[in-house]
């Protein structure tokens, strides 16, 4: 299994052109699950891109999602795994390249969960009770529902009696199982493979809703990274078929069909969202 480095701030001080000096693609993603299942899920897909480009490609796990954006607008990690929310807030940076998304991206949505003796059966009784989003950062755990909501007239901060941050999807089931919160808010993806995998309790946390569908995750790039070496990493990602069992297995861990080409302008109405949300400036 390739080796994990812990990514600190200026660990990586060097330029754009010798990030490759040792021949190495380096991989970050936004933790919005637990960093074992992160590591669970990247190394299938990490030996199939060294397999695929003929490089060393390592994983560089980061405590938060700021840390990501940081790290690929500085130039200190090649391809990152993020979020509608972070893409735009690297975007608006400049120096990113969006190459391709889940097909399932294209129309992601995310579930609001309330705990089974909360007394909530439906969006209208989450009023006067406790809430719980995702990061701060997350598109699907905080910016999008929290448009959503607003357009239904629940502003959290005057509707809720209290609001949190549990950090991570996952985070967010065990606080509404335990009690922590009355409700909360994570992916639907998330949702259903803890779900299939009986890590849900239908006794203590229930869906009461669904936003819209809107764009999500995606994997990117630095500009800076070479042009050619953009080319490839996409056409393995487009090249991932589900008809073949090694890339079926890859696939799975992904939660994908398939990948398929992106590009910034789909995440027009994440950005138009953030903003209205006050979450960008």
């Amino acid at each position: 299994m390739m080796k994990a480095r812990i990514l600190l701030a200026g660990v990586f001080a060097s330029a754009a052109f010798a990030v490759h000096a040792d021949g190495v693609l380096r991989v970050t993603a936004i933790p919005d699950e637990s960093p074992t299942e992160l590591q669970r899920k990247f190394a299938p897909l990490g030996e199939y891109l060294s397999r695929e480009l003929g490089m060393k490609v390592e994983f560089v796990p980061v405590t938060d999602y700021a840390a990501v954006v940081s790290a690929l607008t500085a130039d200190q990690v090649d391809l990152a795994w993020l979020g509608g929310f972070t893409f735009v807030q690297a975007n608006t940076r400049g120096k990113v390249v969006p190459l391709v998304q889940r097909e399932e991206d294209t129309r992601f949505t995310s579930r609001y969960i309330a705990g089974t003796q909360s007394k909530i059966n439906k969006m209208a009784d989450l009023k006067g009770k406790t809430f719980a989003f995702g990061s701060v950062s997350s598109t699907s755990g905080h910016l999008m529902p929290r448009y959503f909501l607003q357009k239904q007239g629940i502003k959290p901060e005057t509707a809720f009696r209290q609001v949190g941050y549990s950090g991570a999807h996952d985070a967010t089931v065990a606080w509404v199982a335990s009690g922590k919160v009355d409700a909360g808010v994570l992916n639907a993806s998330v949702w259903d493979k803890l779900n299939e995998a009986g890590k849900i309790d239908p006794a203590k946390v229930k869906v009461i809703g669904s936003t819209p569908p809107f764009y999500d995750y995606n994997w990117t790039v630095r500009a800076s990274l070479q042009p050619a070496l953009q080319k490839r990493i996409r056409t393995a990602f487009l090249a991932l078929d589900p008809a073949r069992p090694e890339h079926k297995a890859i696939l799975e861990l992904q939660r994908a069909t398939r990948f398929v080409p992106t590009k910034a302008a789909n995440y027009a109405g994440i950005e138009s969202a953030a903003r209205e949300a006050g979450l960008l400036k």
